[in-house]
């Protein structure tokens, strides 16, 4: 959530940073100093009227004290209570409608972020590895999971419909291997602590992280007594809400945290892209990397995000990229964002494994997560998040990148510890 004193005070400066993400964005932007404006009116009006009872009841006071009549005053007094009441209720519902406009507006982007209206405006700004050759067209992960008997999307089909899928045998232990793999190198290697945490989540932590209100839609609702629930999208938001509503002390931060989830997403505005096998999955699994610092380090701390999810797949030797979003490709509460893309033989293209961001202090003023600097002032905290990295479309890279001419597939050295030794899954 954008400082509302920040677009109040720079409106002309904020439009034009939000532009960069669209019109879209821009009308928002009108929409809240629009809303704001009202909320403002509305609270002067109170003001006013709060001010004049005052006035009022102290001149009722002296015409008593002297023994005149303030039967004209205390009329006006009780009008003017109905006056407050009334006022006081627009002006709350004025301040709620300026919250939820606000929660629906857009991050700023980042003076470094280029622009640009889509995927095709993405710079590219690393590279690693090459694209493995092979003597003959090389199959998809779909074609090579079934006949190696790891993946059935048939029996995923039957149990809970399209956009799922079993993995049976080698393909589970391929998948549980990964995990350990994951968590291992962020916890050992990279001074990540690792969190297990819950993977129902209360609607505040939704809306905390920017899932809700915006992109309710595409999560998967719970209903509860109690209010809503929901099912993880991703490890960032039971994570990064760990601190919410708290004062963290200065000496505390950076605070760096890695977990695992199965991520659910009902994915309801992308029907008819990715249909086939594991490309776009409602259930998938993914390690996540969480990081809550310093407002002065958190470019830094972007790029050592960056890095952590980059040696991930160089350690599985699987050839990628690496491309800076542009304005209008940015998610909604990034204010710049890295997206790493492994290459999928079998696809013939790079596909986004892992999404590197940092949000400022979008998310933290959502949460009111803050620290108190060595002066004794509170501030808002940064966080950044990132895959490092998510499986389903790992598990599609190394399964098409590994495939061999006997139908066999050949995995990496490195999961060798997590898999007894057995690199090489054949039917």
């Amino acid at each position: 959530m954008l400082d509302i004193k920040r677009i109040r005070e720079n409106a002309a400066a904020v439009k034009a940073r939000l532009g960069l993400r669209g019109p879209a964005a821009t009308a928002a932007a009108d929409e809240l100093l629009a809303a704001d404006a009202r909320w403002r009116t509305a609270i002067q009006s109170y003001e006013a009227l709060q001010a004049e009872k005052n006035r009022i009841s102290r001149e009722i006071g002296a015409k008593k004290k002297a023994g005149e009549s303030a039967a004209d005053l205390m009329a006006r007094s009780v009008q003017l209570s109905s006056e407050l009441d009334a006022t006081k209720g627009d002006a709350d519902a004025r301040e709620l409608a300026v919250r939820d406009l606000a929660l629906r507006t857009p991050n700023l982007p980042h003076e470094s972020v280029p622009p640009g209206a889509s995927a095709d405006d993405n710079p590219e700004v690393g590279r690693w590895g090459q694209a493995p050759a092979f003597t003959s067209p090389p199959r998809d992960h779909v074609a090579l999971g079934t006949a190696l008997g790891i993946l059935d999307f048939d029996a995923a089909a039957k149990v809970s419909g399209s956009g799922f899928v079993v993995y049976r045998g080698a393909g589970a232990r391929l998948e549980r291997a990964l995990i350990n793999f994951l968590l291992d190198l962020h916890t050992r290697e990279h001074g990540y602590t690792e969190i297990s945490p819950p993977f129902i989540i209360l609607r505040d932590a939704m809306v905390g992280t920017g899932q809700l209100p915006k992109f309710e839609e595409d999560m998967y609702r719970v209903p509860d007594e109690g209010g809503d629930l929901f099912l993880a999208p991703t490890a960032e938001v039971p994570v990064t809400n760990l601190h919410r509503e708290e004062i963290l002390k200065e000496a505390d931060l950076p605070k760096r945290y890695a977990a695992y989830t199965p991520c659910f997403r009902r994915e309801a505005g992308s029907y008819g892209k990715d249909t086939r096998g594991m490309i776009r999955m409602h259930q998938f699994d993914k390690v996540e990397l969480v990081k809550i610092v310093h407002p002065d380090h958190s470019y830094d701390e972007l790029e050592s995000l960056r890095r952590n999810a980059e040696t991930v797949l160089e350690r599985l030797d699987l050839h990628y990229r690496t491309v800076l979003l542009c304005a209008g490709d940015m998610g909604f509460g990034a204010a710049k964002c890295y997206d790493i893309e492994v290459w999928a033989p079998g696809q013939n293209r790079f596909l986004e494994v892992s999404s590197c961001s940092n949000f400022e202090d979008f998310q933290a003023r959502r949460m009111n997560l803050r620290f108190k600097g060595t002066d004794g002032k509170n501030r808002f905290c940064h966080t950044l998040n990132g895959s490092g990295t998510a499986l389903a479309r790992l598990v599609v890279a190394l399964l098409e990148t590994g495939q061999q001419p006997d139908g066999s597939v050949r995995l990496p050295q490195v999961l060798g510890p997590y898999l007894q030794g057995e690199l090489v899954i054949r039917n």
